[in-house]
């Protein structure tokens, strides 16, 4: 945590801020061990305050006990101006891609004497490269993952539905060591994997057709994610074909993936493949995007992606086609990102068909 408070304060003295205000919660818990709903950092070079409400003093005791608990019983803003008043602070910085407009303006009204800074991203752009503590916990939440899915492979029945095998999934990540899930966890049965996103229904599965599962598991606040798509008894040429296209795709894109490479440049490897076979318009998302404390984080690996590749960094690999009316195939692994290339984290078994 000192470490990270160095590395914060650092880019803060870079961008002349006297004090920074951190609200955004995984920033939030990234800098002081704090897991609770509700409070704000306040931040000096000297100084760490974490005020919040009463539902949680004593857990910022047990979590974050090198930080100053500042209570505040009632309005938020008035506690603000009175600490930052007493610090002395005139340039203060907010998350202005997390803060709504509405408490912005509350705080300002509160404190009209100080300079308001909007940063974007300064505390999240430190998170992207991971520490070996927080790859310990990521390498766990994948691993809880991974035996998830080889239980539904194997537990999986013609005949059930959706809902079914997604609430099989959750209990059984619930029971084996996973505080909770990444996500609410995709499901999709034929047609219905032609949408990227689909939400669980009540469509009962059918031997032979496409299977979408996209799930991940949260241990000690730490996301993993991962997708497998395969069929049930059997499958048509077509899928196959599709299947190992996307396979291809994705194997080619963590051979390709490096330190200094971006984001769009990882995304092109994968994309060149799949439209070259002549599915340009059956894929539609970005290849992959970090993952640590949320679920989605930076770096992205996109067509529109700005972001450049580090080591330590972990990044999802999941290329997918999508076919209206027939199905869809996503492939997804997780990788960290080493000095020579990638590393591959997740280990469920790729399989067309079980």
């Amino acid at each position: 945590m000192q470490q990270r408070l160095a590395r914060v304060r650092e880019v803060m003295a870079q961008q002349g801020l006297e004090g920074l205000l951190v609200s955004q919660p995984e920033n939030r818990r990234y800098l002081s061990g704090f897991t609770g709903s509700a409070g704000v950092l306040i931040l000096t070079q000297e100084r760490a305050l974490l005020a919040t409400d009463f539902r949680y003093y004593e857990q910022v005791k047990l979590q974050a006990p090198n930080w100053e608990l500042v209570e505040v019983p009632q309005d938020l803003a008035a506690v603000l101006a009175n600490q930052v008043t007493a610090l002395g602070l005139k340039r203060l910085g907010f998350e202005s891609d997390f803060l709504t407009v509405e408490t912005y303006e509350q705080w300002r009204a509160a404190l009209p004497q100080v300079e308001w800074v909007p940063t974007s991203g300064l505390v999240a752009g430190l998170r992207q490269v991971k520490d070996a503590e927080e790859l310990a916990l990521i390498e766990e939440a994948v691993r809880l993952a991974d035996e998830a899915m080889v239980h539904l492979m194997a537990w999986i029945r013609p005949g059930m539905t959706e809902r079914q095998v997604a609430w099989e999934l959750e209990v059984y990540l619930r029971t084996h060591g996973a505080e909770a899930l990444s996500f609410t966890p995709i499901v999709a049965f034929g047609p219905n994997g032609a949408m990227a996103h689909a939400q669980t229904s009540d469509r009962a599965l059918q031997e032979g057709e496409p299977i979408v599962i996209d799930m991940g598991a949260v241990y000690r606040g730490y996301c993993s994610d991962l997708t497998r798509s395969f069929c049930l008894g059997r499958a048509t040429e077509e899928y196959r074909a599709v299947w190992d296209l996307v396979l291809q795709a994705q194997l080619a894109a963590e051979a390709a993936i490096k330190p200094g490479l971006s984001g769009a440049e990882a995304d092109a490897v994968a994309r060149k493949i799949i439209y070259g076979a002549g599915h340009e318009g059956h894929f539609g998302h970005g290849l992959g995007h970090g993952v640590g404390l949320a679920i989605h984080e930076k770096p992205r690996a996109s067509f529109t992606s700005t972001d450049t590749l580090q080591a330590g960094m972990v990044l999802t690999v999941e290329p997918g086609i999508y076919l209206p009316g027939w199905g869809g195939v996503r492939i997804e692994d997780m990788v960290v990102i080493t000095p020579e290339g990638c590393r591959v984290l997740t280990r469920a078994p790729k399989v067309p068909v079980i």
